[in-house]
């Protein structure tokens, strides 16, 4: 049999090619393309995260400097700040003072990549401002809750005492390099699970963590405290003799018996323009809410049973006919205080602010507890009865949490503080004095915004 020859097809295999190819082509150069785009994208975000670091830099040295010198009037030209051979970054500051009482810092942060490009490859402006503010003699006084500050919060003017511990991260700060402050701890916040016998002196253990870039300014004492990294001015000076002190009495039941007039927290309340006075010895049942610009007078001495809520820049005003004598808002709620949104506790001509205590606690007998010890107390420590936030205000006022916590967060000038744990978070800058009249003057952060 005759076999037949096969036809093999010619270039078949090379049409294949030839209509594939240019698929693929397209595929390869479009990732390609997005690797490009991406890498382009992710190397200009890292560019403008500089730029805004340098940004955030310059306003702490302006900061610096202002509080060195009150004319400073900015860097003059730019300062390199990081250089690593592939990128730098620069920042520029310059100041002006719109009024007596504001300055303005306009930062300009930059980084160039490469090095030695004139233009930068990404740039971040923002405007700082800047108000006066003094300190006195008071700071900060806390239990065996301890002292822990978050973010940028700052103080500046006043020593402080800590019977527990104090943990500082991100920006915190205590003290300044041209105004150091005093800080004592005595670590009596033992056992760290509470129990009967809380609180006790700890046998070991740092009494004092700092984290990230947060720093103290002055002489510190700290029982079993041996790490003094992140402290100057002159830092650590180790000490096993700080003893915890016995925070300040008032007399509660005084307050209460000397009560003259009753009215609801209803009477007491108030939204809008309105007014109100609260006479000396004054009892509030219930709770108390002043909003929306109401302005309330107060007396004397005033005790109320709920809570109190502050908000929407309203005022408590300390009478004139007081002169000296400080009156005491008592507070027995759970909620305690909650000072908000540019609200002001506003002291009088003599510069005479409030203090405000609160009593709950987690015990039994709160709120009229004559001590509160062990597990009670180790569980109170934590609940916050005093909270002030968003550019709420007490110059010369004292605010106290007996048995509890104090927490600010972006708060304005407050006279001193006193509590089983003392928390401050968010704020650019708190500065503590109980007197306006005398003392140091410091500049402080007063607002942050990006220029576009």
């Amino acid at each position: 049999m005759k076999r037949m020859p096969i036809n093999h097809p010619v270039g078949s295999i090379l049409i294949s090619f030839v209509i594939t190819l240019p698929f693929v082509i397209i595929i390869a150069s479009s990732y390609v393309s997005l690797a490009t785009s991406s890498y382009r994208t992710a190397r200009q975000d890292q560019l403008t995260t500089q730029a805004q670091f340098s940004a955030d830099a310059a306003a702490d040295y302006g900061v610096d400097q202002i509080n060195q010198d009150q004319d400073w009037a900015g860097t003059g030209s730019d300062i390199e700040i990081h250089n690593d051979g592939v990128t730098k970054s620069t920042f520029s500051i310059s100041v002006s003072s719109p009024t007596l009482d504001q300055k303005t810092l306009n930062i300009t942060g930059k980084t160039y990549w490469p090095i030695n490009q004139s233009t930068p490859a990404s740039t971040v402006s923002i405007i700082v401002d800047l108000r006066p503010v003094t300190s006195g003699e008071y700071s900060v006084v806390s239990g065996f809750g301890g002292l822990i500050m978050s973010n940028s919060a700052k103080i500046l003017g006043g020593d402080v005492l800590v019977n527990g511990t104090v943990a500082l991260s991100n920006t915190a700060q205590i003290g300044l390099t041209t105004s150091p402050v005093n800080l004592e701890v005595a670590h009596h916040s033992c056992p760290s699970s509470g129990g009967p016998s809380y609180p006790e002196a700890c046998t070991s253990g740092q009494p004092i963590s700092l984290a990230n870039t947060s720093h103290i300014y002055g002489s510190v004492e700290a029982n079993n405290q041996t790490d003094g990294s992140d402290m100057s001015n002159p830092g650590l000076v180790a000490s096993s003799g700080v003893v915890p002190q016995v925070l300040p009495t008032h007399d509660r039941n005084g307050q209460k018996s000397a009560v003259a007039t009753e009215i609801t927290g209803s009477a007491a309340s108030c939204s809008g323009s309105q007014t109100r006075n609260y006479a000396a010895n004054t009892k509030i049942t219930g709770n108390v809410t002043i909003k929306n610009n109401c302005v309330v007078t107060v007396q004397g001495d005033v005790w109320i049973t709920g809570k109190l809520e502050v908000e929407n820049s309203s005022r408590v005003v300390v009478s004139d006919s007081l002169g000296t004598t400080r009156p005491t808002i008592m507070i027995d709620g759970l909620g305690g205080v909650f000072l908000k949104n540019s609200i002001k506790l506003q002291s009088n001509a003599s510069g005479t602010g409030f203090q405000i205590i609160t009593y709950y606690s987690e015990a039994s007998c709160s709120p009229d507890c004559a001590d509160v010890t062990g597990q009670d107390l180790f569980d109170s420590r934590n609940v916050a009865t005093i909270n002030l936030d968003n550019s709420a205000e007490g110059p010369n006022t004292i605010f106290y949490a007996r048995w509890s916590k104090v927490l600010i967060a972006n708060s304005g000038q407050i006279g001193a503080l006193i509590g089983q744990t003392v928390e401050l978070k968010n704020s650019g800058t708190i500065t503590f004095g109980t007197s306006v009249s005398t003392g140091t003057s410091f500049w402080v952060i007063d607002g942050y915004r990006r220029n576009y």
